[in-house]
């Protein structure tokens, strides 16, 4: 007898490739529906492979055909039109379908911590997020009013071997190694929650086909929050730097120069964000953080390392920070 069946729409993706071998290994009868363009983080064999660009509705529609799942999990929507089409095609057709939204969504700057599930959402800095926003508004009203069995998942920072957890990401392993500066945020000493994806997809699988999550809202993070020139030395280390030099930059003069870097500092890591895990691990006691930011960071510096043609500096970027660090490093 197999498991409950769950289409995962993405996959490939760095939580969502998590979440489907987690799935596997749970028993679930998984299937993925991508593009299918991507080896980066190979599915696991016991997969349903089904292929169309979802930003097509006619081809997305086509792939599935009259199939149903017990769950349905949109890894890829990030606009209320996109949920919208998901409400109009799987009303009636699963028993679950799970939004991935943001923690991001969050109030911006919160003012109280941790935060929990009934911290206001309000991000007034970052668009993405504005949008995660709206998206629940939307799956909140079809629950309330037409009976739509949702539920909403909002991870934090998560990362696995292929992400550093900065903006540019190689670029600023790149710079350390090169003896360059590295740019950190404010004065470096905010909390920042990290969760490595192989932990968040075992909170993740544990809410899915249950009952008790329909109507629901869970963030799912790590207990671990360091400071970001911890996140920083920690790679260094890894890396085999030891000497570090950082340089800590306003965000708003980060946003001076490029928008979208800013946009993602003031709107969500340049604040101290703190979690409480307890709703989660009410459902999943199971749940917890196993990988820490320095074992990650050593598995994310081993990634790199095992492949050169990884190690891409983004040009633009490293540019960047260069200009900050002529204009903020402390002489």
């Amino acid at each position: 007898m197999s498991g409950p069946s769950v289409l995962f729409i993405g996959g490939s993706g760095i939580i969502s490739a998590a979440c489907v071998r987690e799935a596997v290994e749970q028993g679930f009868d998984v299937t993925v529906l991508n593009r299918g363009e991507t080896d980066k983080r190979p599915i696991p064999e016991a997969v349903t492979r089904l292929q169309a660009d979802v930003s097509d509705r006619t081809a997305l529609e086509g792939a599935i055909g009259d199939r149903r799942w017990d769950v349905v999990v949109d890894f890829v929507a990030f606009t209320p039109d996109q949920v919208q089409r998901d409400v109009e095609i799987f009303t009636g057709r699963t028993r679950q379908y799970v939004f991935i939204s943001s923690a991001s969504a969050y109030q911006t700057p919160a003012t109280h911590l941790p935060i929990t599930e009934s911290t206001p959402l309000k991000n007034p800095f970052w668009q993405y997020s504005r949008d995660k926003i709206a998206c629940e508004d939307l799956l909140t009203k079809a629950y309330r009013e037409d009976d739509f069995p949702m539920t909403i998942i909002r991870p934090s920072h998560t990362y696995d071997e292929t992400l550093v957890p900065f903006s540019g990401g190689w670029t600023v392993l790149g710079r350390m190694r090169a003896g360059k500066p590295v740019v950190v945020c404010g004065d470096g000493s905010s909390l920042w929650t990290i969760t490595h994806a192989r932990d968040f997809a075992v909170g993740f699988v544990g809410l899915l086909d249950r009952a008790e999550a329909i109507g629901e809202a869970f963030h799912i993070t790590g207990d671990e929050a360091p400071t970001w020139d911890r996140i920083a030395h920690e790679l260094a280390a890894a890396a085999g730097v030891e000497d570090l030099e950082i340089v800590h930059v306003p965000s708003d003069a980060i946003d001076a120069l490029d928008a979208d870097w800013g946009a993602s500092l003031l709107g969500d890591k340049a604040n101290t964000s703190v979690f409480d895990n307890t709703k989660v691990q009410t459902l999943v006691p199971e749940f917890a953080q196993t990988t820490s930011i320095r074992q990650g960071a050593r598995e994310i510096v081993a990634w790199f390392d095992a492949d050169p043609s990884r190690q891409v500096t983004d040009e633009r970027l490293d540019g960047l920070m260069d200009q900050l660090v002529e204009r903020w490093r402390v002489r």
